[in-house]
């Protein structure tokens, strides 16, 4: 029998089955894979027969014309176009199981402290070689890693080469961070610096909220030797001898500092008060002042005391000029110069603490970083 001699019988044999079921009015519609699940047909009992025998027949069919095919090399026909793309898409997806073990939210993070950075210098002023980088904090730092690592300082575009020193702040400030190279500032320089500390640590909990530039100049190098054995002055600018002044300086009892000290500032006049209880106390507003120390140390104008600068030492720790003199380093000055003292009749430096007094440290302990480390 051949294969179309099997399809035609076994089309009969549908059509009869079909026929047969056509009065029964709880027929279910046709197969279709693409619809629910239809409920069970009501069993016939001449009709089970019958639907066997075709399912056999249609079997046989397919399992003959698979195996013609196969054995003929032909290569498998195209899919047939789907109704609504196939019938494996047309099914609901499996949907996952719902997880029974609870959620537990994420910890939320703890915000960190803002550390607010402001400088002492201005962007364009110009300073002398002496004057250090100061930057202001408004917490206590507790680790500088991250702020040594991010800030950069550079003379004419080149590496500065200097260090942080981290001390307490005398100016109200929680804290503040020096910065200096080696040796003083080159002459006729520009100093350029870059923070970009925004979102860096501080220390635990602790955060920078800001960034900053800055761009300042150096001047000519001025520096001035201050020699208590002659009771003199000598006055440098780039290394050149300028002027040579007579001075007076503290007395035994209130000694001058030894060491160097740097212009903090200028006030014309500047209100002096002696310390309470001090013999002689005075009150005085004085002319031509420049500032070297927090703890009340200048060079000014001192026309009560004429008939001993250049002589000996009187003085409350000051260094006295006469009033031209002292008009003359007034107007000369700039904040950032340089003054070194020896043969003061003390062994006492002025402290890195006490106003600008960070080129007595050593560089070896400057370059540690001091209150931190950097």
């Amino acid at each position: 029998m051949s294969d179309n001699d099997v399809a035609h019988r076994l089309h009969d044999a549908l059509d009869a089955v079909a026929t047969a079921a056509v009065d029964d009015a709880r027929r279910p519609p046709p197969f279709d894979p693409l619809r629910a699940p239809r409920p069970p047909r009501r069993r016939h009992g001449w009709l089970a027969p019958l639907l066997t025998a075709a399912a056999v027949a249609l079997v046989a069919v397919v399992s003959v014309a698979a195996v013609r095919a196969f054995s003929t090399g032909r290569h498998q026909p195209d899919a047939a176009p789907d109704r609504t793309n196939s019938i494996g898409s047309a099914l609901p997806s499996r949907t996952a199981t719902p997880s029974t073990k609870p959620v537990v939210p994420p910890t939320p993070a703890v915000a960190a402290a803002p550390v607010h950075v402001s400088l002492f210098q201005g962007d364009g002023q110009t300073y002398g070689i002496g004057m250090p980088i100061i930057a202001q904090f408004s917490k206590k730092v507790t680790d500088a890693h991250a702020f040594d690592n991010a800030v950069k300082v550079t003379v004419n575009g080149q590496p500065a080469g200097g260090a942080w020193f981290w001390v307490n702040s005398a100016s109200g400030y929680a804290m503040e961070a020096h910065y200096r190279p080696q040796s003083y500032w080159p002459a006729h320089s520009v100093i350029e610096m870059k923070m970009p500390l925004e979102g860096l640590t501080a220390g635990h909990g602790l955060a920078f909220d800001d960034n900053l530039t800055l761009r300042i100049n150096i001047g000519a190098a001025h520096v001035s030797r201050v020699d208590g054995a002659s009771e003199r002055m000598t006055v440098t600018s780039d290394g050149q001898p300028v002027k040579v002044f007579p001075v007076s300086l503290g007395k035994a009892s209130t000694p001058t500092y030894l060491g160097t000290k740097v212009v903090m500032e200028k006030k014309n006049p500047q209100h002096m008060v002696s310390a309470p209880g001090e013999p002689d106390p005075y009150s005085l507003n004085v002319p031509w002042s420049v500032r070297l120390t927090n703890s009340g140390e200048f060079v000014h104008a001192a026309a009560w005391n004429t008939g001993n600068i250049g002589a000996r030492s009187t003085s409350h720790g000051c260094t006295n000029l006469t009033v031209d003199d002292a008009k003359w380093f007034y107007d000369f000055s700039m904040i950032g110069d340089v003054v070194t003292y020896s043969n003061t009749g003390t062994s006492s430096v002025v402290p890195s603490w006490d106003g600008l007094g960070d080129w007595n440290v050593p560089w070896s302990q400057w370059q540690a970083g001091n209150l931190l480390k950097n």
